[in-house]
Order: structure tokens, then C-alpha cells, then sequence
């Protein structure tokens, strides 16, 4: 079946569909990970996107339950070079056109990918129509109909509708070593030495499994608690969540976390790390088409190192918004975009990437352990 991507300024792609039929509409997108699309299309912070893979091959490798990133897709289309004729590997137990069939995705192969990415370099990102119904002109009118993401509040559509402690497989995967007396393929968890309160404004699956693994006890709770609710939880730590849209459109959920600060250790990813620089006073911006891969380059202006990171943001912190007493930790080598802060005065700290990764690259796991530091320190 045929299917057309058409951008709001006009431009057209062709391909052939795949997985479900019909139209959808959202901001185009794209993802530079080589591997990990099954992560990418489960992760909450692409509710209202559809996504473009800038590598070339995809769902050589199937789908498993086993890397969801959240309990469904949250991606409004997805957008390919060439679609794997077969899905090879021990763990999968679906092809990626049969989970788009069930979970009613649109998918198009055949797309030049690299034009599609270049485009939106060029021009930023912007609305698109994914249609295997509509004709150019329609789908293009389509596109310039949806709503933009600026002002829009996705984090209603993803937040858990109750509060759950989180008990689920946490451990870590390993490989069987005689010579250690690894017998098994986890890693077994140690005793839970910290209780935290973890808001969910889109939470993926791998940053609660990194919180368990780093000794904390975490109670997920809904972006819509109150800070009186959490403060009566007594947790020894607050975390803050990544999750969609714009972080400035989310004014009660700033007023709640501001007055959170400084009666307990905070900890933000991503809209996290947005939604504390909100509550600081601060200013968000849409950039031009966002960071999204696992091979972002960020520097520690504390010290001096750069780390490889894992990115999925189409916002950034102002720093010149920002207080006197919030330090600017960590910028964007790319683009000089900050992607830290953290307090002076009180114990807060966040990053704008994502050190529990899932996918890409692990460099910076190590914040799991500073956020236990933090709260040892503030007993």
C-alpha cells in the first residue's frame, strides 16, 4: 500500500506502508540511534511525534516485551529507509510490521531518510501528515491543520492515573562467569537503602529498573500530586521525570515542584530538568529540531570531561533566565544548549539527557549514585 508523508511547508515524501492504514499527524522528527527503535517507539517523550530513523535498516532484530520502555507506542508514525524482510533474534517474539498492526501504527519504508533529515536541519522541526488515504494536497493541508507542539500539554495523556510502588524485574542483565561465581544472568539487587517519590510525566521503564539498582525504594506517583501528598509520603528524595511536549505549558505542575525545593533532595531528567528550571524562575525555548540519538556530546563544566550521551529533547533551559543561584553544570557541545543545573543553595540537581540510556550509551549512569550521595549528605 502506498503512503505519504507530507510536511506543513509543502514537501512530499513517498514510500510504501506498512503495519496499520489510515492518517495520522504530528511533529516530524528524527532519531540518529543505530539500534534501540523498539525503545524509541515506547518511550513516552515522543507522545505526539512521528519519528524518523536515520539509520538506514530497521526491524532486523523483532520486538520483545522485555525492552518496552512503557506498556505501548506512543508514537504517531514512523518513518523509515527500508523495513527488514525478517526479524532475527533469540529474543524476539514479533515482527515490527505485527506490532504495528496491533497497536494501530502507521509506518512508511522506502523514505530517503537523509533528505527528510537535512530538510529539517535546515528548516527546524514541523507539523507532518502521515496518510495512506489522503492525496499530496490533502495531507499537506492536514499537516498545516495540527496543532503545533508549542503550548501543548502531553504529559495528561502519559502519566499514570494512580500511584504504584514499582516492583517490577529490576535486575541487571549479565553474562554466566565461573572465574566471579556468576551463576546466572543477573545481577542480584541490594537491599533498598533510600525511599523516593518519583514523578511520572512520562517515566520509562529503564529509569525506574537504574533507580532500583542504585539501593532506592521509589513510589511512582501521577505529574498532577501535589507537594503537601509527596511531603506525606516522607521520602528521602523527590525525582523528576522525562516526558512530551512543552515544559512551558505545564504551569500547576511547576508551582507544586517550586514548592518542593528545599524540604527535600530533587533529582531531574530531561522535562525534569525543564519543569525544575520552571519552577526556579527560569525559561524554556523550542530548538530548532531538537537532540535525539545516543551520541550527543556533553561537557562538565565542573570538570572538564565530556560524556556521550543519550538524548530525546526539542526543548532547552534559557541559562540567562535562570537565578544567580543556579549553576549552569553541563552544556551541549553541539550547540552550547545547557544540559545541567543544579543548586546552589538547595540540594537540586537535573540533566536535560538521559543517564539510564535505553538506548545508547552508559557514560553517564554515574548520576544515579550522586542523587543517593545527595540525599546521604542531607541526613
Amino acid at each position: 500500500m502506498d503512503a505519504i508523508l507530507a510536511l506543513e511547508d509543502g514537501r512530499v515524501f513517498r514510500g510504501e506502508a506498512f503495519g496499520h492504514s489510515g492518517t495520522s499527524t504530528g511533529e516530524i522528527c528524527f532519531n540518529t540511534s543505530m539500534t534501540g527503535y523498539q525503545e524509541v517507539l515506547t518511550d513516552p517523550s515522543y507522545r505526539g511525534q512521528i519519528v524518523a530513523m536515520t539509520y538506514p535498516l530497521i526491524g532486523n532484530y523483532g520486538v520483545n516485551p522485555e525492552d518496552a520502555e512503557s506498556a505501548c507506542p506512543h508514537v504517531r508514525g514512523f518513518v523509515i529507509g527500508e523495513l527488514s524482510p525478517i526479524a532475527s533474534n533469540w529474543r524476539s517474539n514479533q515482527t515490527l510490521p505485527d506490532y504495528f498492526k496491533e497497536h494501530k501504527i502507521i509506518g512508511i519504508q522506502g523514505v530517503d531518510t537523509r533528505a527528510l533529515t537535512k530538510h529539517l536541519r535546515s528548516l527546524g522541526a514541523m507539523r507532518s501528515c502521515l496518510t495512506t488515504q489522503l492525496s499530496e494536497a490533502e495531507a499537506i493541508a492536514a499537516a498545516k491543520n495540527s496543532p503545533p507542539m508549542a503550548g501543548s500539554d502531553f504529559v495528561q495523556e502519559v502519566t499514570t492515573a494512580k500511584a504504584y510502588p514499582w516492583e517490577a524485574e529490576s535486575r541487571e542483565w549479565t553474562v554466566p562467569n565461573a572465574s566471579t561465581g556468576q551463576e546466572g544472568c543477573y545481577i542480584d539487587l541490594a537491599p533498598a537503602k533510600y525511599k523516593i517519590v518519583a514523578y511520572d510525566f512520562g517515566i520509562k521503564f529503564n529509569i525506574l529498573r537504574r533507580l532500583r539498582q542504585a539501593g532506592f525504594e521509589v513510589d511512582v506517583v501521577s505529574a498532577g500530586t501535589s507537594a503537601k501528598d509527596v511531603l506525606a509520603r516522607d521520602p528521602d528524595g523527590i525525582f523528576l521525570s522525562n516526558g512530551p511536549g512543552d515544559p512551558g505549558a505545564l504551569g500547576d505542575i511547576h508551582k507544586e515542584i517550586k514548592d518542593l525545593i528545599g524540604r527535600k533532595p530533587i533529582f531531574g531528567i530531561c522535562l525534569g530538568n525543564q519543569i525544575l528550571s520552571h519552577a526556579f524562575g527560569g525559561k524554556t525555548f523550542k530548538l530548532k529540531f531538537g537532540h535525539r540519538g545516543g551520541n550527543q556530546p556533553v561537557k562538565d563544566l565542573r570538570t572538564g570531561r565530556i560524556f556521550i550521551t543519550s538524548q530525546n529533547h526539542g526543548f532547552a533551559t534559557d541559562p540567562d533566565s535562570l537565578p544567580p543561584e543556579i549553576e549552569v553544570t553541563h552544556v551541549n557541545l553541539n550547540d552550547q544548549t545547557v544540559e545541567g543545573i543544579r543548586s546552589t543553595k538547595d540540594p537540586v540537581f537535573s540533566v536535560q539527557y538521559h543517564p539510564e540510556a535505553a538506548p545508547g550509551p552508559n557514560d553517564a549512569s554515574y548520576f544515579f549514585q550522586e542523587f543517593a550521595d545527595l540525599i546521604e549528605k542531607s541526613k
